[in-house]
């Protein structure tokens, strides 16, 4: 039992730095990222009822909060380097870590059964992720000057792919010229850059997580298939397209592979425990 609870915390801990790196990676959602690692329900429930959930989850917030942290702050320095290093190694680790889950995430997605309206909802959604992230990325073009409030705005996008799986807030900060400027603040935990992401990113999650906990519960199946949506378009999206060679190209695959294996040896340990 003691060997099933430590082995339990040290995965919460890496499943939180996971969902903190994925928070700051480009394209990648964090919401999306907490529901593949089985962690997004609770978390919800944790917000929207925290009486009755917080006796019942708190063995896993300490880990998961420790990890989040880690991953959001201390490590924005490193993903940062391995972007410059290369973009598309880094981002195709995070696709294998998805690619790893995506077949529990499909089972859960049918577990109150499919309707029509279940399999609309993921069609409908893989297309307004995809083609919004697309504009986004390729057609608008708008470079804001950072400030106290477009870093709050940046917050408040971080806030909403917490709680909307599936919204990679990354993407549209880059877009607007702000991904830099935010990853290097948090690097160097600037106080301008930390007292007006944080705020926005708390408020911004506590708002939403009642709309969307609701949500849920009346229309599960319908939610759940347009979730497997926004993972499906927003890992299409990210898929790298430039390399500088061979070499680059081999080094992807094999990041790719040990995300996937990560995945898995995640999900195992969750049949385990």
């Amino acid at each position: 039992m003691d060997k099933k609870k430590t082995g339990r915390w040290f995965r919460n801990l890496l499943c939180g730095i996971l969902l903190g790196a994925g928070a700051i990676l480009p394209g990648v959602s964090g919401g999306v990222l907490a529901v593949v690692f089985d962690i997004y329900r609770p978390f919800m429930e944790v917000l929207t009822h925290p009486k009755t959930a917080l006796p019942r989850y708190w063995p896993m917030l300490l880990p998961l909060g420790l990890g989040w942290a880690a991953g959001f702050l201390l490590f924005a320095k490193g993903i940062s380097a391995a972007i410059t290093f290369s973009s598309a190694v880094t981002t195709w680790l995070f696709i294998g870590l998805i690619a790893g889950t995506v077949p529990s995430l499909f089972r859960e997605a049918g577990k109150e059964g499919r309707t029509a309206a279940s399999w609309v909802s993921l069609l409908l959604c893989a297309l307004a992720v995809f083609g919004g992230l697309f504009y986004v990325s390729h057609v608008l073009r708008v470079e804001a000057e950072p400030s106290f409030w477009w870093f709050n705005f940046c917050g408040v996008l971080l806030g909403m792919g917490v709680v909307i799986p599936g919204m990679t807030s990354s993407s549209v900060m880059m877009a607007l010229g702000l991904y830099q400027p935010m990853l290097e603040g948090l690097a160097a935990l600037d106080f301008l850059v930390l007292s007006a992401a944080l705020p926005g990113l708390v408020l911004t999650v506590l708002l939403l997580a009642r709309l969307v906990t609701w949500f849920f519960r009346r229309f599960y199946s319908v939610a759940f298939h347009g979730i497997f949506g926004f993972v499906l378009a927003s890992t299409a999206v990210i898929i790298p397209l430039e390399y500088a060679g061979i070499g680059e190209i081999a080094l992807s695959a094999l990041c790719c592979g040990a995300g996937f294996l990560l995945a898995y040896f995640l999900a195992k340990m969750d049949q385990g425990n």
